[in-house]
């Protein structure tokens, strides 16, 4: 493996596609560009090459949650950043349980995305290592009720107006709590604790979201 990192972008838009390419090739990536998920297919890639996925999840045709299915069935390595137009959250817990490492909703920060493909490459080189069940659950064991009933409807795809309707609190009492559960489980994003969840099967655990409950 050299040590040259490839970044593959795979949006429809020629605008964002560009100036993607821009900025990754500013700090010394090596980049390819492609506008739909054939062309990229078509292309091909390196298995064991250093290199990680840019993709848009809203592409005409074959869309980017089923390349990203393709790429699974076929036991590719290759870390993949999702990215949209359109908030989604249902959307990135299913692309983050496919394996995503990242979900970023456009319009994004340069330096959001150029963190998320630093960890694209970080994860790639097996320098970091996923947070073991045993350490996820007692960080779980460690929330209060109240908590857990916020995270776990924050893992099936809910968005705060509605865990509050469910739970029959305000929208802020919602996001007060998961707040605090996202930061006593370590996780400093929605697509870094859908990744938590998925490990441990959050929406099983207590069996049900309960109501009213304190």
């Amino acid at each position: 493996m050299t040590d040259t990192r490839i970044v593959h972008i795979v949006d429809d838009d020629e605008t964002i596609r560009f100036a993607l390419s821009s900025l990754l090739r500013s700090v010394g990536y090596e980049v390819r560009l492609y506008a739909s998920a054939p062309e990229f297919l078509e292309g091909g890639f390196e298995q064991d090459a250093n290199q990680c996925l840019i993709l848009d999840v809203r592409l005409p045709g074959t869309g980017g949650l089923e390349l990203q299915g393709h790429l699974r069935r076929i036991s590719s390595n290759l870390p993949i950043i999702l990215v949209t137009g359109h908030a989604d959250v249902r959307m990135s817990v299913a692309g983050m349980k496919a394996g995503a490492i990242d979900f970023l909703e456009k319009p994004f920060r340069d330096q959001d995305l150029l963190d998320a493909v630093t960890s694209a490459f970080t994860l790639k080189s097996g320098r970091r290592n996923g947070p073991i069940l045993t350490d996820l659950r007692q960080r779980y064991d460690r929330l209060s009720p109240r908590e857990r009933q916020v995270i776990q409807l924050v893992a099936s795809g809910q968005l705060n107006k509605q865990i509050a309707a469910s739970l029959a609190v305000s929208e802020v009492t919602v996001k007060i709590h998961r707040s605090a559960g996202m930061r006593k489980m370590g996780a400093t994003s929605l697509a870094e604790f859908a990744r938590m969840a998925e490990i441990l099967g959050i929406e099983k655990i207590d069996g049900h979201h309960g109501r009213n409950k304190p």
